[in-house]
C-alpha cells in the first residue's frame, strides 16, 4: 500500500518504519526540515531500541522516505495516518492545534478514495471533527478512521510487530477491512483485530493507560502504608499478584509514573469525563498519588539529612522516566532534581541514554558523569530513580570505597535490604523498612 505519515515524532516514526518493513511503501512527512535532513543522512532523532537499523535498512530498500512536501506525498497516499503532537493543554485536556493544521493542509491534496487515520491520541469526538472540517475543506465526505497506538517506549517496535491487539473505529466496514488487510502481516498467531466505532476507538487508548495509571499508583499508596507499618511490599505484592484475577503487570512500587502518555492522558481523560458531568474522582486521586509519589525519595532525604540538604552531595543514578528510552518528559528525576537544587543540594548524575536531554535543560548546574562508578565520587547519598539493568549489580565495595557515606536511597527497590545492611549500606527502599549496619 501507498501510506503517508504526518509526523515523525516517536509514535509516527515507529508507526511508518514498521509499515514499511511489512512491505508498504511509506513517506514520513515533518515541517521540521533539520529533522527530515538527518532521518535522511540515516540519523535517528529519538532513542528506541532496533529502530535505528529498521529504519536504515528500509530507507536503503526504498520503502521509507523522508519529506517535507506534504502533496507529493498526499496525492500518492492511500492512507494517510495522522501523528502529530497532543500535548497537554493547561487545563490538561489535548492541545489539537496541530492535529488540526495539518488535516487543513492536507485536505486540497487528498485524494477521493483515501483513507485519513488518527493515530495520535486524541478526545472522544475528534474523528467526528475531522471528517466535518474534511467536508468543509473539499466538498465531499472523507473517511476518517481511529487506530490508537498502545506502544510502550524501549519495546515499541516488538509491540507494534506483535501486537496484543489492533483496535480500529470506522464508520463504513470497508474502510475496516483495508486496515485488517494493513495490519494482516502483524497478526499472524490469531491476535485480534477490533473494530468499533471511532468514538469507542477513541476512549478505549485513554481507558488503558487510565487503568494502567492506577494500577502504578494503587501499588504505591499500599508501599507507603507497608513501609509504615514494617511490612514489605515485594511480599505484599506477591501475595496479591498470584490472583489470577489481578496478575503482577504494573505491580512494581517506586517513585511514580512519567513520560508522555500516563500523565497527559489520565488528566485529559479527568477533563473529558467532566466536561460530560462526570466527576472523575478515581483518576483525580491516580494524579495525585502519582504527584504525591514523586516527592518520597525527597522526604526520605530530608529526614536522613535533618531537613538540611544545603550542600549536600548528592548522586542520582537514572534521569529517564524508565529505562530503555532517553525520554525525560515527566519524569520523577527531573522532579528530584528541581526539589534538591532549590535546597542547594550539589548533583552529579548518570543516565545510558538520557543525560543530553538533561544536560539541555539544566546546563552546568549538574555534574554529569559518564559512568555510574564516576557518578559515586565522595556522594554522601546516591539516589536510584530509574531501573536501568546495569544498575542491578553493582560491585558494592567499590560503590562504598567511592562515596563519601555509604547510603542508598533506592527508588526502584533494585535490592534487598539485608544484603545492603551487610555491606555496610544504610539503605532506604520503596515500601520497606529502611536498613542501617549496626
Amino acid at each position: 500500500m501507498q501510506i503517508t505519515v504526518v509526523g515523525t515524532g516517536y509514535v509516527g516514526l515507529v508507526t511508518g518504519t514498521c509499515f514499511a518493513d511489512s512491505g508498504n511503501h511509506v513517506r514520513c512527512i515533518d515541517i521540521d526540515s533539520e529533522k527530515i535532513d538527518a532521518l535522511n543522512r540515516g540519523e535517528v532523532p529519538i532513542y528506541e531500541p532496533g529502530l535505528s537499523e529498521l529504519v536504515l535498512k528500509n530507507a536503503k530498500a526504498g520503502r521509507l522516505q523522508f519529506f517535507t512536501d506534504l502533496v507529493t506525498a498526499i496525492k500518492q497516499s492511500e492512507i494517510i495516518y495522522l501523528a502529530v503532537g497532543t500535548p497537554q493543554d493547561d487545563d490538561g485536556s489535548a492541545d489539537l492545534q496541530y492535529l488540526f493544521q495539518a488535516v487543513t493542509d492536507l485536505a486540497p491534496h487528498l485524494q477521493p478514495a483515501a483513507i485519513v487515520v488518527t493515530k495520535s491520541t486524541v478526545p472522544v469526538g475528534t474523528c467526528a471533527e475531522i471528517s466535518a472540517l474534511l467536508k468543509k475543506l473539499t466538498g465531499r465526505e472523507c473517511d476518517v478512521a481511529s487506530n490508537p497506538e498502545f506502544l510502550k517506549e524501549g519495546a515499541a517496535i516488538n509491540d507494534f510487530m506483535f501486537p496484543d491487539r489492533v483496535v480500529v473505529g470506522v464508520r463504513r466496514s470497508e474502510v475496516g477491512e483495508v486496515l485488517r488487510k494493513l495490519y494482516a502481516p502483524f497478526l499472524r498467531t490469531d491476535k485480534p483485530f477490533l473494530v468499533m466505532s471511532p468514538e469507542s476507538s477513541e476512549l478505549t487508548k485513554y481507558v488503558a493507560n487510565s487503568l494502567l495509571a492506577t494500577k502504578i499508583s494503587f501499588i504505591n499508596e499500599m508501599a507507603n502504608v507497608c513501609g509504615n507499618m514494617g511490612a514489605d511490599i515485594n511480599d505484599v505484592r506477591r501475595g496479591i499478584g498470584h490472583d489470577r484475577r489481578i496478575g503482577f503487570s504494573f505491580l512494581f512500587p517506586g517513585v511514580g509514573y512519567g513520560g508522555s502518555c500516563f500523565p497527559k492522558d489520565v488528566r485529559a481523560m479527568m477533563r473529558m469525563a467532566e466536561k460530560h458531568g462526570v466527576e472523575p474522582r478515581m483518576l483525580k486521586a491516580v494524579d495525585d498519588i502519582n504527584s504525591f509519589q514523586k516527592m518520597v525519595l525527597l522526604k526520605n532525604l530530608e529526614q536522613h539529612f535533618q531537613g538540611d540538604l544545603a550542600g549536600a552531595r548528592i548522586s542520582i543514578w537514572g534521569l529517564a522516566f524508565k529505562p530503555r528510552t532517553d525520554d525525560i518528559r515527566e519524569a520523577p528525576a527531573l522532579v528530584l532534581i528541581d526539589a534538591l537544587l532549590e535546597r542547594g543540594a550539589l548533583i552529579r548524575v548518570h543516565d545510558p541514554v538520557a543525560m543530553k536531554n538533561v544536560e539541555q535543560e539544566y546546563g552546568d548546574r549538574l555534574t554529569y558523569a559518564n559512568t555510574p562508578e564516576d557518578a559515586l565520587d565522595r556522594a554522601q547519598a546516591l539516589v536510584i530513580v530509574t531501573e536501568w539493568g546495569e544498575f542491578r549489580h553493582p560491585d558494592l565495595e567499590q560503590m562504598r570505597r567511592r562515596m563519601a557515606t555509604p547510603v542508598v536511597f533506592d527508588g526502584r527497590n533494585l535490592y534487598e535490604p539485608e544484603q545492603m545492611c551487610d555491606a555496610g549500606f544504610t539503605y532506604y527502599s520503596i515500601g520497606r523498612p529502611p536498613v542501617k549496619p549496626e
